[in-house]
């Protein structure tokens, strides 16, 4: 195979077009959890703002409101909960992923649940020929 050859002015180049497009795109400036609305809130430096459920995010169902505004910003990407040991980046939570696929998935079905009880009564639904029509 042939050698790479990576010059300084490749370097110098990919270096300004990465600070061009930083200083193009919103910054977060800070997050705060607003206990009012129960969402987490993100301030960006354009006077944009993100606001999240707190207690839809993986992790935090169960939070106290002290632990919920214990969140700090987690360099420019991310939000950081200490106590609570999580992290999660702000665009994945811009882009509707609060969680693992599992728990996306649990979210998604309401909490529907897969009971011993639930089951037989489906199965003895079943054996009278299912669920009834409905009449138009």
């Amino acid at each position: 195979m042939g050698e790479v050859v990576f010059e300084d002015r490749h370097y110098r180049d990919a270096t300004l077009k990465g600070e061009a497009e930083r200083a193009r795109a919103p910054t977060p400036a800070s997050a705060r959890f607003d206990e009012a609305s129960g969402r987490i809130v993100v301030d960006f430096t354009n006077g944009a703002a993100f606001m999240v459920p707190a207690r839809s995010i993986q992790g935090l169902e169960k939070a106290t409101a002290a632990q919920l505004a214990e969140v700090e910003l987690l360099g420019e990407t991310g939000l950081h909960w200490e106590s609570l040991d999580l992290d999660f980046t702000i665009a994945g939570l811009m882009n509707g992923i609060f969680g693992t696929a599992k728990f996306m998935d649990a979210q998604r079905r309401g909490g529907q649940s897969r009971s011993a009880a639930k089951v037989e009564a489906s199965r003895a639904n079943g054996a009278k020929g299912g669920r009834p029509r409905k009449i138009s």
